[in-house]
């Protein structure tokens, strides 16, 4: 594998959308977070500082990869960046553990701006080669789908993803991404719409996707069966499973025929299993493993 590329990768030698689609058909549709919240890390016993995440995130890398169960990871930036430029170090250190491990790598950074400013944060997180590089980025729209443009561009040359947030799983988003324009669309359909249009290959699955999520009825975010069914090869981020309430179970139910090209993301309820040391890591391991089998009682 690179050392140079997320996934096992090198950057060009596959797009986004086949190798997401590869770690389905190998590993499932588990994403495990690598999330050190402060009272997680201090209930694995690492010290509250960039060196305690960075013992956390590998510790999870170590586990995920033990499990042989999950191919995917989300390392949420902001715990890292919390602890500045140390903080972006231990992550750099965590992404380069993944992309030696042969994970997908997610940074749930949620960038996004206008002109020149996307072309920073892609230059950021998606060249190949750079300390930050990921397979795929979380971004926010809310200067319009159309403002992401350079973003997406540098993303499809270097075989990355985007993910978009469309219709999120925390209660606050309600307002604003059912809010309807003078067409009659929610902002969550057009925020979905445009980004499924980017995605001209409709054989496979696309490098763009939407984070829907799993906490929602998406119906009253605008989405009917129809809709949806026009989605089918856009890939979707699931946030929502286990602490914040939504069930395995409801993943039919909620996505309808995107449920095959759902990611599954999965943080707390796995990570509070973990702690550290040798028998932590198994004890996470083992913790992936029986969501992994969860999970796969579901989507096949």
């Amino acid at each position: 594998m690179s050392d140079s590329s997320s996934g096992g990768s090198s950057s060009g030698a596959s797009t986004f959308g086949a190798r997401l689609d590869a770690a389905f058909g190998a590993q499932g549709h588990l994403c495990v977070g690598i999330d050190p919240h402060p009272y997680l890390v201090d209930a694995w016993g690492y010290t509250p500082d960039a060196e305690g995440a960075r013992d956390f995130g590998l510790t999870v890398i170590d586990a995920v990869a033990a499990s042989g169960r999950a191919g995917i990871v989300k390392p949420q930036v902001a715990f890292f960046e919390s602890h500045g430029s140390a903080g972006f170090a231990a992550l750099e250190d965590v992404l380069a553990a993944a992309r030696a491990a042969g994970l997908l790598v997610i940074g749930d950074a949620k960038r996004g701006d206008i002109g020149s400013t996307n072309d920073g944060y892609a230059a950021a997180w998606l060249r190949a080669g750079s300390p930050l590089e990921v397979d795929a980025l979380t971004v926010t729209a809310f200067t319009g789908v159309g403002a992401l443009s350079g973003l997406f561009d540098a993303a499809e040359a270097a075989g990355k993803g985007v993910f978009v947030l469309s219709a999120t799983s925390n209660p606050e988003s309600r307002a604003l991404q059912t809010a309807r324009s003078e067409s009659g669309s929610s902002v969550s359909r057009i925020v979905a719409d445009e980004v499924a249009a980017r995605n001209t290959d409709r054989t496979r699955l696309g490098d763009f996707g939407l984070v829907l999520g799993a906490t929602k009825r998406l119906d009253e975010y605008g989405f009917t069966a129809e809709s949806l069914r026009g989605l089918s090869t856009t890939p979707v981020l699931a946030p929502g499973f286990g602490f914040q309430g939504a069930e395995f179970s409801a993943i039919p139910h909620v996505f309808g025929p995107l449920a095959p090209d759902v990611i599954v993301a999965v943080s707390r309820s796995i990570l509070e299993k973990g702690s550290r040391g040798t028998l932590g890591t198994a004890a996470l391991a083992d913790a992936v493993t029986a969501e992994a089998d969860a999970l796969a009682e579901v989507i096949a």
